[in-house]
C-alpha cells in the first residue's frame, strides 16, 4: 500500500489543506483499508474550519490478488490512462487478471461489490440494461447487493434527491451471462472501462 497526499478545497468555505491519499491499495496486505474504501471514508475530507464533508477524488489503483482483480480510479488524463493500460497489458503476471478503469469513487465501490458477490460486470451491465427497459426509465443503476436464498439482485438509483431500490431476479443476470458467453465481442482483455456507455456499443 502506497500513501501520498493530495490538495483538498472545501466546497463551502474554501479552506484548503493537504490530506493523505492512497496511490495503491493491496487488500490482501491491508484488508482493513478495504472496509474504509467501501464506506467511502477514503474519499471524504471533513473541513476543520466549517465541518463540511467534502468528496475528494484522486487516482487510486485497487489490487485484490485473491480475486485477481485490478481497478484503476482514473484522474481522467488520457496520457496517464494510456500508460496505465499499456503497463497492465505488458505485465505477464497480470495476464489472467480482470482489469478495469473507472471514473468515480462510486464506480470503484460498485465494481468491488460486484466481484465480491461472485458476479461479473459485463453481464451486470446487461442486467441493468434489461431492468431499465422494464422500468421504462433512463436512470443510472448501481449494483447494491444480492439477497435471499434466490440471490435476488438489488440495484439503486437516485430520484427526487433520494436513493431508490429496484430488484431483479437472478435469472436475468444468468441470461445476461449467457449473452456474454455467446458473443465474443462482449469479452474483454486488458484494462478497459465496462459501463453503460461501453455496453451501448453492442446493445441499444
Amino acid at each position: 500500500m502506497a500513501e501520498g497526499t493530495v490538495q483538498a478545497r472545501c466546497r463551502h468555505c474554501g479552506t484548503e489543506a493537504e490530506i493523505p491519499a492512497y496511490n495503491i491499495i493491496n487488500v490482501r496486505e491491508n484488508p482493513g483499508i478495504k472496509e474504509q474504501l467501501l464506506e467511502g471514508k477514503l474519499f471524504i475530507w471533513t473541513c476543520p474550519h466549517c465541518g463540511t464533508d467534502n468528496l475528494v477524488r484522486y487516482p487510486l489503483l485497487y489490487h485484490d490478488p485473491d480475486q485477481k482483480l485490478l481497478i484503476w480510479l482514473s484522474d481522467g488524463i488520457p496520457e496517464v490512462e494510456a500508460r496505465m493500460a499499456e503497463t497492465v497489458s505488458g505485465e505477464a503476471g497480470l495476464a489472467d487478471y480482470t482489469a478495469r478503469m473507472v471514473d468515480t469513487p462510486g464506480d470503484l465501490m460498485e465494481k468491488i461489490k460486484i466481484y465480491d458477490a461472485g458476479l461479473e460486470d459485463v453481464p451486470m451491465e446487461i442486467c441493468k440494461f434489461v431492468v431499465r427497459q422494464e422500468m421504462d426509465k433512463d436512470v443510472d443503476l448501481k449494483f447494491f447487493r444480492m439477497e435471499g436464498a434466490d440471490h435476488r439482485i438489488l440495484l439503486t438509483y437516485p430520484e427526487n434527491g433520494e436513493m431508490q431500490i429496484v430488484g431483479s431476479g437472478f435469472s436475468v443476470y444468468e441470461d445476461a451471462a449467457g449473452i456474454m458467453r455467446r458473443n465474443p465481442q462482449l469479452k474483454t482483455s486488458g484494462m478497459v472501462r465496462v459501463d453503460r456507455r461501453w455496453l451501448s456499443r453492442f446493445i441499444r
